[in-house]
């Protein structure tokens, strides 16, 4: 029999959705450079350089989390405060998963590279914009208020993610 499963304090949850919402806007640029550059590329060169860049910024999350620690608190964080860093910065491999599988598809000789791609892209666009809708949803603000909102949030995102094209298409 399973033990029921013991909720995490909403500051966790928080932390481990801005991670995902970190590796998604990392992985949709690292998709969208690719798919400019899928002539000159095969599926696994792809593949590889999709699943370097979301361990780099899982990686990074992890190692900003010990500095903060180290400099907030003055000492290195316990067994359980690291548990809980690498839980954290972990779950941004998650976003992963689903761009990993079509480019491993892709590898295998089962999909095209440029329509892995493609569907990577969608998969990410779609959870980003999923989040934010939910966040908008979730506010107790007018409805106009939350259509005014997403749309900022739609703009920012927009002007992310041509930052990122910028710094990873040269």
């Amino acid at each position: 029999m399973r033990e029921p499963r013991l909720e995490r304090p909403p500051g966790e949850l928080v932390d481990r959705l801005k991670e995902r919402v970190y590796a998604a806007f990392t992985g949709l640029a690292i998709v969208l450079v690719l798919r400019q550059n899928v002539e000159h590329l095969e599926a696994g060169q792809a593949a590889t350089a999709l699943a370097v860049g979301i361990v780099a910024i899982t990686a990074a999350g992890f190692v900003a989390d010990v500095v903060a620690h180290l400099v907030v608190h003055e000492g290195f964080p316990s067994r359980v405060d690291l548990r809980h860093m690498l839980g954290v910065s972990g779950s941004a491999l998650g976003s992963a998963a689903l761009p990993l599988l079509f480019l491993a598809l892709a590898w295998a000789g089962l999909l095209p590279l440029e329509p892995a791609l493609r569907a990577a892209s969608f998969v990410y666009l779609l959870v980003l914009g999923g989040v934010g809708y939910l966040a908008v949803r979730r506010t107790r603000v007018a409805w106009w208020k939350q259509v005014v909102a997403l749309g900022l949030l739609v703009a920012l995102g927009a002007g992310v993610i041509a930052l990122q094209q910028i710094a990873h298409g040269h």
